[in-house]
């Protein structure tokens, strides 16, 4: 090994010693808060076969829509996607949800805003299966001022967005628990296990700061703050896991359908490899290699 190779080499380890010891030093602080794991809301669409259980997405929607869509929108969701195959109201006496009598009847029951054709004037209307499902505030800047400088987050792909999705959402929303003795909690913010977060400046307390980390948004649910059309007790318990099955499904309405497709390619591979395999036997059988 020449001189210049060994400099090189003798860098390469300065180096690597180097980012060991900043991990070595960080991993405290990296450690320190965090927010307790989510608990598993059981969903029927875990796992490879898992699919939607329509009963739930329709007890969801209706948490979504008298609880959450006073506060969060849902850009990407049409009302027409209540009737998409594996969703919420889905027909198969409908193939085309625009023609489905509850989707209709339920997009009829919000008004949009809309322009009038003839003066030009804004006005409000009752929706329609084409319409989107309404923001409850114009824009994020009259959001974030309606609710403390923290404006409410889409919930369209929300289960998409955070680790461990509907059991993040169903966690997060059961959670709530009074504060730990010692934890310093600003106006406007409250407590939950399940926020990520750092308390470990806002602990004055016993021993390392709690887990979890403060959030905005106060408790939202309450037991029988809705009624459920098919006779399901609305626990604060069920009602969260239903509007985080809901909100998995608004963030990927085709998962049904693309866990049956990776199942059927699995298949075809498995055959593919077994027909490979015969051919090889018989092209090379008695060949010497």
């Amino acid at each position: 090994m020449n001189n210049e190779n060994k400099m090189s080499f003798r860098k390469i380890i300065a180096c690597a010693v180097a980012a060991a010891g900043i991990v070595a030093v960080a991993s405290p602080a990296l450690a320190a808060g965090g927010a307790k794991h989510p608990r598993d809301g059981g969903f029927s669409f875990n796992g490879p076969f898992g699919t939607f259980d329509q009963g739930q997405l329709q007890r969801g929607y209706k948490v979504y829509r008298e609880v959450c869509s006073s506060c969060h929108g849902m850009d990407h969701v049409h009302f027409r996607n209540l009737g998409d195959k594996h969703g919420p109201f889905w027909n198969p006496a409908y193939p085309n949800p625009n023609d489905n009598p509850v989707v209709k009847a339920l997009a009829k029951e919000i008004q949009v805003a809309d322009i009038d054709s003839e003066t030009g004037e804004a006005l409000m209307r009752d929706a329609t299966t084409a319409d989107k499902f309404p923001n409850p505030y114009p824009n994020a800047t009259a959001a974030a001022a309606g609710n403390g400088g923290a404006a409410p987050p889409d919930l369209s792909v929300m289960a998409k967005a955070r680790h461990d999705g509907a059991n993040y959402i169903y966690s997060l929303l059961s959670g709530y628990v009074a504060p730990p003795k010692g934890l310093k909690i600003a106006p406007g913010q409250n407590y939950n296990p399940y926020m990520a977060g750092d308390l470990t400046p806002f602990w004055e307390g016993q021993g390392p700061a709690p887990k979890g980390g403060f959030i905005a948004m106060p408790p939202q649910l309450t037991n029988g703050q809705v009624t459920y059309d098919d006779g399901t007790e609305a626990t604060v318990d069920q009602m969260a896991k239903d509007v985080a099955a809901f909100i998995m499904w608004t963030s990927e309405p085709k998962m049904v359908e693309r866990k049956q497709a990776g199942f059927g390619v699995l298949i075809f591979l498995l055959m593919f490899a077994g027909i490979t395999y015969a051919s090889y036997r018989k092209i090379w059988k008695g060949v010497a290699h």
